[in-house]
């Protein structure tokens, strides 16, 4: 591979930004993408960044966790982020986009740039030098994820369930309580520090209203893409809460759910069932649902979960999801700038990077492309602070304390906390918001890194965190 040029593998939302970011922090770029010669079974189109799913980015607004993403990324200049507030369709508080002129605005844009050649062919092998980054999203094609399988030491596709994460804040602490199993401490089953769960008990009653619900929800629908492939399986240990709920009435209760060795301190006795919830960050702001992976509607999961007493307020920062999907398992992998951490020169960007969303991809392939412009150019890795939504999920995905990684979307509560607690939520979310854009215009100018104008935000002058 040419030394003074960077190879980007993958033209979809990720690997468009990183592209541009390196081509316009003065790096030649070689964009490799398999289609039109061959399609993965989600894509369709031959156009660069083309959304499947949705073509919704979230929502707009500045004081919200998606709406700061976007902020931060408009701000670093993403190709993705103009194109898409040039074809917005109405959608209410949401950013929504024509899906077939978004794919084109970003083409034209990549393929008018002066340092970008596009290449479309399929990449078989990893290159076993220079600068690359990989973007070719959760359903990687073979033989590339064969070579990445090897790299990783590891399997990387596989048909999964991830269980929901809650705020912490949200969660009733009348209807719940902090206890050891057996009343000590020390690493449990998982290497969870049981001290660490907060324990969610239910009645008789409650329980069997639970269950009945839980058999009942309706689950999500699967793409023919997430299907499971021949060889492949949820493994019992990530079976979906909804399926084990159907095998018999007690079935839950004496597994995830059992409530052998705690004690409520409310009354003394042994609870019917309990919920317990692992707390997810350092900071404790983020709570996962221990062993409840699933894969019914994120409407059904806000109401089914919201029948256990501790989260009927529950605020869900990510709900449970079940798909095939590739990605690495990216805190003992990657670092903070998305680089691998035993190869210098190889970047990660999108999902298979453990970022969940459009938005998320994207933004992960802003950092990888300036970051690997510094590498080829022998400068320190630009690192953006925690404090912000893209370092937070930076740091989030490099985090090695994260145990059972699955993949993170933009949400508060990756963030660390105000110095000044705020109580109205609305209030908090704008001064979050607020302080990370100071602290991304901060980081960027401190790296030498140009910033676009931002959208005007009276929010923006009014915090002092």
């Amino acid at each position: 591979m040419e030394e003074n040029r960077i190879l980007v593998v993958g033209a979809g939302l990720a690997g468009c930004e990183a592209a541009w970011a390196a081509a316009n922090a003065g790096a030649d770029v070689a964009l490799v993408e398999m289609k039109p010669e061959k399609y993965t079974p989600a894509h369709h189109e031959e156009g660069f960044a083309e959304l499947v799913c949705s073509n919704s980015l979230k929502a707009r607004r500045l004081d919200s966790a998606a709406g700061l993403l976007k902020e931060e990324m408009r701000r670093l200049g993403s190709v993705c982020m103009e194109a898409a507030d040039g074809c917005s369709v109405p959608a209410g508080g949401a950013l929504a986009v024509d899906r077939d002129e978004f794919s084109r605005r970003v083409t034209e844009r990549i393929l008018s740039h002066p340092r970008i050649r596009v290449e479309h062919r399929e990449l078989t092998e990893l290159p076993e030098d220079g600068v690359v980054v990989i973007a070719t999203g959760p359903l990687t094609a073979e033989p590339l994820a064969s070579r990445l399988r090897e790299l990783c030491g590891g399997a990387l596709s596989f048909y999964d369930a991830a269980a929901p994460i809650v705020a912490a804040d949200s969660v009733d602490p009348g209807c719940s309580f902090r206890a050891s199993r057996y009343g000590r401490d020390g690493a449990g089953e998982d290497g969870a520090v049981e001290g660490d769960y907060i324990n969610c008990p239910l009645n008789k009653e409650e329980y069997e209203m639970f269950q009945a619900a839980l058999v009942e929800a309706e689950t999500a629908p699967l793409h023919d893409f997430d299907a499971p492939a021949a060889g492949m399986k949820v493994y019992e240990g990530c079976m979906p809460i909804e399926v084990l709920a159907k095998r018999g009435r007690d079935a839950i209760r004496f597994g995830p759910m059992k409530p052998v060795g705690l004690r409520d301190p409310r009354t003394g006795h042994r609870s019917w069932p309990v919920l317990q919830l692992r707390m997810e960050n350092a900071q404790g702001t983020m709570l996962n649902l221990v062993g409840f992976q699933t894969n019914l509607k994120f409407g059904e999961q806000k109401r089914v979960f919201g029948m256990i007493p501790a989260l009927k307020n529950a605020e869900f920062l990510r709900y449970g999801v079940m798909h095939r999907n590739t990605f690495l398992d990216s805190p003992r992998l990657l670092d903070a700038g998305f680089g691998f951490r035993t190869r210098p020169g190889l970047f990660f960007a999108g999902q298979m990077a453990g970022v969940e969303g459009y938005s998320p991809s994207m933004a992960s392939g802003i950092l990888a492309g300036i970051n690997a412009v510094r590498t080829l150019r022998g400068e320190e890795p630009f690192r953006l602070p925690k404090d912000t939504m893209i370092g937070a999920l930076a740091g989030y995905i490099s985090d090695p304390a994260v145990r059972d990684f699955q993949p993170m979307g933009a949400n508060f509560g990756v963030l660390p906390p105000l110095g000044t607690p705020i109580r109205d939520k609305r209030r908090r979310y704008a001064a979050l918001s607020a302080r990370a854009l100071k602290s991304l215009a901060k980081a960027a100018n401190a790296a030498g890194i140009p910033l676009r104008p931002g959208t005007p935000w009276d929010g923006e002058e009014n915090i002092d965190q």
